[in-house]
């Protein structure tokens, strides 16, 4: 998966998901994608802006915890997923994306 298709995934997800007043980096080698969700319409894209949490991890991991394969607390503990900032959003990803 490519980190354009990623990106599109977020984008669709994203105007589902509530407005939980912050904003959230996913860090890739490949690149970032960035989620404004701290206004009425939450906003994507590929930009390096500072944000509430950012989160550091490969495309393949994404995956692998999308799919399933992979839990988040190993993940985290095991090093694979980074995450600066404010984890309380961290901790939201699964609701707001579910």
């Amino acid at each position: 998966m490519t980190l354009d298709e990623i990106t599109e995934q977020f984008k669709a997800l994203a105007s589902k998901a509530p407005s939980i007043g912050k904003t959230l980096k996913f860090t890739f080698d490949e690149g970032h994608v960035f989620l404004d969700m701290s206004g009425e319409t939450p906003q994507v894209s590929n930009e390096d802006k500072e944000a509430d949490c950012n989160i550091i991890t490969s495309l393949e991991t994404l995956m692998d915890l999308r799919n399933g394969k992979l839990n988040p607390m190993m993940a985290v503990m095991g090093g694979k997923v980074k995450i600066k900032g404010d984890m309380g959003v961290a901790m939201k990803l699964q609701s707001l994306f579910s």
